[in-house]
């Protein structure tokens, strides 16, 4: 433990202490715990009052108290477990599940030294390798840390019993990750979407309680680098979009269902806070509150994830679902139990993958600028893109006849070894090839030790309204970015989720259209550049899609009433 740099940089994040390098709770807290895992005829704790006084001792014991509780979080604790739970479920509460969960926390030194031990050679079985170790994933930090479930059930009753300490999260654009808040909303001003958010968190500890799983979920950040280097593609600016010949990909349309539910095995956008899970441990309760309530161990990322950048993005891959829901904002429900049967990859993570992208917040007419366009282009492009596509964007270039194929300047010998690839253990630095002005800067990577999932050829985006909604963004123009996005991405399709938004309602007609058309990502946004300068100049108020047809119908009437070919 001795020297470890990611332990250092998330030690005063976190509630043990350490001594000689090895991790521990106070002797205070150990007695307390232990208090508690004998259950409540020995603890007497046994009901929400009661618990709230425990955490009060337990904070304490860590020295916590200068940083103090909301006054109405104790009342919140109450509230939920003495008036709104039954009877029946208290009493299995506070005699089976505390008492599970403070096992469990006595065992979090244990299970963060054993974590450490495994970080370094958890991929590829060697020391040295792709680092993986919690740690703070600083901005412009590229990198990937993997927990096992296990981890993140302890790191998760850490945070019901308010047991990390706050100080310098801000000053770190840390989110919250204590669950204080989540209790002292519902006393301050109850209503039942707050109340079963709650639930779904409870439900997941009594789950856990009784068989806990023994997979693993990655939480990885990820750079589009600002500056061009050799190493890996970079922010791209406006030409880059301009001059893309890559083809759109497949675009499906559901007008009904869920975008958790879909069985395609594709990304599964969350409509993300630049602050990740955003108002889930608040009163929050749209689209991305309701997925970390429902696959709680996404929480686990705001110990660690400072908030991102215009040119990051964050995947999740793992995170198990436990509930079932009905409804969205005032109107969510936790409908009971949910048994996720997707499978695992080599790596033991469940196939849940999960890419966190943030959009412009109200932005108004100052999402027609071409700088913002690019900027939301960038942002779903960072978190649609995988590197091992790279073999990809060279055969592309190949097949379309480009030549003159130039090593890089920077790069002095082609066979450096990008050891912080996140993908593979070595990575060969090659070229940049041009073709036509239009350059693509690429890794060839040389291992099979890669951190994707199995088949990620086949992996597509499934998507819906991001960015619109409470967030303000055109829906037309935020579709057609998603769709730019993944298709430069080399995604093999997108499918998208309007959840009956009428301004989507000729969505699938239009995406076919345009498909019929064989259009590249270049024409595609060269012609959003346009729509969204004649937006700014107010020389048209009509929708993209309204805006598009009639244009085009000039030019081809006859492609424009016959039949759409799927």
């Amino acid at each position: 433990m001795e020297g470890r740099e990611d332990l250092k940089s998330i030690l005063e994040y976190l509630p043990v202490v350490v001594r000689t390098w090895n991790l521990f709770w106070p002797s205070q807290v150990v007695e307390a715990l232990k208090a508690l895992a004998r259950g409540p005829e020995h603890s007497g704790v046994h009901s929400g009052e009661l618990l709230f006084s425990a955490i009060s001792d337990l904070r304490c014991s860590l020295s916590l108290s200068s940083h103090p509780l909301p006054p109405s979080a104790p009342h919140g604790y109450a509230l939920f477990f003495d008036e709104l739970m039954s009877r029946a479920e208290a009493r299995k509460w506070f005699g089976e599940v505390v008492p599970a969960l403070a096992n469990l926390l006595l065992r979090l030194p244990s299970l963060l030294e054993l974590h450490y031990q495994n970080a370094d050679a958890l991929i590829n079985g060697v020391r040295d390798g792709v680092k993986t170790g919690l740690r703070l994933l600083h901005s412009q930090e590229a990198g990937i840390v993997f927990l096992s479930q296990e981890l993140i059930s302890a790191l998760l009753g850490c945070s019901l019993f308010c047991l990390f300490p706050i100080n310098n999260r801000g000053a770190k654009h840390l989110p919250t990750i204590n669950f204080d808040l989540l209790f002292t909303t519902l006393y301050d001003s109850y209503n039942e979407k707050q109340e079963n958010k709650i639930r779904c968190i409870i439900h997941y500890f009594e789950r856990i309680s009784f068989h806990m799983p023994k997979g693993y979920v990655s939480f990885e950040r990820k750079v589009l680098p600002q500056e061009h280097g050799p190493l890996s593609i970079s922010y791209p600016k406006a030409s880059f979009w301009s001059n893309s010949a890559i083809p759109l990909c497949r675009f499906e349309v559901h007008s009904s269902g869920f975008i958790e539910n879909q069985s395609s095995g594709a990304l599964e956008v969350d409509f993300a806070n630049k602050y990740i899970g955003g108002g889930a441990l608040h009163r929050g309760c749209v689209q991305e509150e309701i997925r970390f309530m429902i696959n709680p161990e996404l929480i686990a990322s705001m110990l660690f994830m400072p908030s991102m950048a215009d040119n990051e993005a964050i995947e999740i891959i793992g995170a198990e679902r436990f509930s079932n829901y009905t409804g969205y904002a005032s109107s969510f429900r936790f409908s009971g139990d949910y048994v996720d049967k997707r499978d695992t990859d080599s790596l033991r993570r469940r196939k849940i993958r999960i890419i966190a992208i943030d959009a412009l917040c109200s932005p108004g007419m100052r999402q027609y600028k071409q700088k913002l366009l690019l900027r939301e282009n960038n942002k779903a492009f960072c978190g649609f893109f995988h590197q091992s596509k790279y073999q990809q964007y060279k055969r592309l270039f190949r097949e379309s006849g480009c030549s003159g194929i130039q090593p890089h300047s920077d790069v002095k010998d082609s066979n450096d070894v990008y050891s912080n690839n996140l993908l593979s253990h070595e990575a060969r630095i090659t070229s940049v090839e041009t073709c036509g002005g239009k350059s693509v800067h690429k890794v060839i990577i040389d291992s099979e030790e890669i951190l994707s999932l199995d088949n990620e050829d086949d992996v597509g985006i499934a998507t819906g309204n991001w960015g619109c909604g409470a967030f303000g963004g055109d829906p037309e123009v935020k579709t057609i970015i998603q769709w730019l996005a993944a298709s430069q991405a080399l995604r093999p399709f997108i499918s998208y989720y309007t959840f009956g938004m009428k301004a989507l309602q000729n969505l699938d007609q239009v995406t076919q259209w345009i498909l019929s058309h064989e259009w590249t990502v270049g024409d595609l946004w060269n012609l959003l550049v346009e729509y969204s300068l004649q937006r700014l100049k107010g020389e048209t108020n009509d929708g993209f899609f309204t805006w598009l047809l009639p244009s085009l119908l000039t030019h081809d009437t006859e492609m424009l009433d016959s039949p759409i070919m799927s």
